[in-house]
């Protein structure tokens, strides 16, 4: 099993269609190669940005399996789990291993609002389930659940639940994860508007979004915040933050995948009942990104 760090900038890739709803590998492996040679440190497949909901689990298979077979021990390779059963994200967790991803990003239940006692025994269940290492996604925000400090208090004794993408969108809670566990769980920032913010105060990585039409700036921006440039990093950030903004909408898939096509290592395409943007959101969209790209920084 490969080891490695929650550390750095892992995307959330997006997953590619054709247009007759297809799976495009094709296109995928071009973004893979992008993220590649930007310098990330790890991939995640299947989250929110990869159309968790509405991919098959047989995509998943796909796509797990083309992305441990390019990245050929690189990088570690994610899968994220977003189940509404136990059964399920457990069964999940089985497969991922099976298919040769090196970890788990795990969701607290879909669908159904579970209380404190019932999250817990939801991650504890997948976490006793696998030997492979997981990182929690607290985003209640978007998922109407939030894992709190006294729960990743109970969680202490799985070892194997190592980090978690922190997307509460309270840059405060940095500061009391660290100041209550130390450096027991990694925290990898997941809400692109407030990375630099979290980075800043300790975040060990970025699970970045805007990363899938611009890699380059993203690890940019990861790498100068740690080797204490903040000036260099806060003026690319600067430059980023509109095109940013595109993460925190619901249609965030959209945009990202029309950002992703802009710089050439993405496709439009979305799955039904997602559909292709037009009219007036889809030009102010494309002028946010355009604007962006005129005045584009170089990276050296």
């Amino acid at each position: 099993m490969m080891n490695f760090e929650w550390k750095g900038v892992f995307p959330a890739l997006l997953t590619p269609f054709t247009k007759e709803d297809e799976l495009d590998l094709q296109m995928f492996e071009k973004n893979l190669k992008a993220q590649l040679s930007a310098g990330v440190n790890g991939v995640i497949i299947g989250g929110t940005l990869g159309e968790a909901s509405t991919i098959t689990a047989f995509e998943k298979e796909q796509l797990i399996k083309s992305t441990v077979k390019y990245v050929a021990g690189k990088i570690p390779v994610i899968m994220n789990i977003s189940e509404a059963t136990t059964r399920a994200a457990v069964a999940h967790a089985t497969e991922a291993k099976n298919w040769g991803a090196s970890g788990l990003m795990l969701l607290p239940p879909m669908r159904y609002k579970s209380d404190e006692r019932e999250t817990v025994e939801f991650l504890k269940a997948v976490a006793s389930s696998t030997d492979l290492p997981i990182m929690l996604y607290n985003n209640p925000v978007d998922y109407k659940i939030e894992i709190t400090l006294d729960m990743f208090e109970e969680l202490l004794k799985h070892k194997n639940i190592q980090s978690v993408k922190e997307s509460t969108r309270d840059v405060t809670n940095v500061t009391r994860l660290k100041n209550k566990f130390g450096e027991r769980f990694k925290i990898l920032c997941g809400v692109d508007t407030l990375a630099m913010e979290e980075l800043c105060l300790g975040a060990d990585g970025w699970v970045a979004g805007l990363v899938d039409a611009f890699p380059d700036e993203t690890v940019a921006i990861y790498r100068l915040v740690k080797e204490g440039k903040i000036e260099e990093a806060t003026k690319i950030y600067r430059w980023f933050m509109p095109i940013l903004e595109l993460d925190i909408h619901p249609k965030l898939v959209q945009y990202i995948k029309l950002a992703a096509t802009q710089t050439g290592i993405g496709s439009e395409y979305v799955r039904a009942p997602r559909l292709l943007l037009e009219g007036n959101e889809r030009e102010s969209v494309l002028n946010i990104i355009n604007k962006g790209l005129a005045n584009r920084p170089s990276i050296k």
